[in-house]
């Protein structure tokens, strides 16, 4: 065999193709991977603000060190998009103990204190982020698109259109009219009550753009077919005609019955 044909392969040969292919793959993925969509990160004034009022008003169910308690769960890891969503919706604080924790009337704190509790609460380990306003409105997004993921992801607790349903031992998916983009979006982030969480790696930024585009399209849209009947689907519709079609029935029956007597 003529020597100069053959090639002694240098031993780091493998080593250095299989590191130069972890560096490519590394760096494909930090182009390529999905980006969180928060928001600017907090002030040490704004989580000492957020500390004096977490510990007058919330302190009581969660723990001075916000790590819960017998009556109130562990809020290290929640996030800054849980307080958010849970104190911007009304929710907390409750006004009762319950197996969930229903929407208020009304707001109890202000957005700058949500905003500072949250902060804090946020220092207490890693958690979702309130996610960026690009990405909680209606503007920019694929209303059918978000129609199909929410068909496929959300319609089996909240219904097609959004109406809420009733769940186990009392828990419920609550209806979706009326709901602002961003706790839309940190209603999916952060998987409240009975609710499974959707992480920004599960559905994208973009796409939960889509699914707030949609629900905002039904609220607008209405209900341009007649009576909606809570959009509760066959159950409310059967009833209705099995009530009035029976009803026209009877009555037809009954006039013929005494025009022919």
């Amino acid at each position: 065999m003529n020597a100069l044909a053959v090639r002694r392969r240098h031993p780091a040969a493998i080593f250095i193709l299989l590191l130069l292919g972890l560096i490519v793959t590394g760096a494909g993925y930090a182009a390529l991977a999905p980006k969180q969509a928060t928001a600017a990160t907090a002030s040490a004034d704004q989580i000492e603000r957020g500390r004096q009022l977490f510990l007058t008003n919330c302190a009581t169910c969660h723990g001075k060190d916000g790590l819960g308690s017998p009556v109130g769960p562990n809020l290290a890891g929640v996030g800054a998009a849980a307080v958010d969503f849970q104190m911007g919706t009304g929710r907390m604080p409750m006004a009762e103990p319950g197996v969930q924790a229903p929407r208020g009337k009304k707001v109890t704190y202000s957005a700058e204190e949500i905003a500072d509790i949250a902060a804090w609460v946020a220092s207490l380990a890693p958690g979702p982020a309130v996610p960026d306003a690009e990405y909680t409105t209606a503007e920019g997004g694929n209303a059918g698109r978000g129609g199909e993921i929410f068909r496929v992801n959300c319609s089996m607790c909240h219904n097609s259109a959004g109406a809420g349903g009733a769940l186990t031992r009392g828990k419920y998916a609550p209806k979706l009219t009326d709901v602002e983009g961003q706790h839309i979006y940190e209603a999916m982030l952060t998987g409240p009550q009975s609710m499974p969480v959707f992480n920004d790696n599960n559905i994208s930024p973009e796409s939960k753009r889509d699914v707030i585009a949609y629900l905002k399209t039904m609220d607008e849209a209405g209900s341009p077919g007649g009576m909606a009947l809570g959009s509760l689907g066959p159950v409310p519709e059967g009833l209705v005609a099995w009530v009035f079609g029976l009803g026209i029935l009877i009555g037809a029956a009954y006039w013929l019955g005494q025009k022919g007597a």
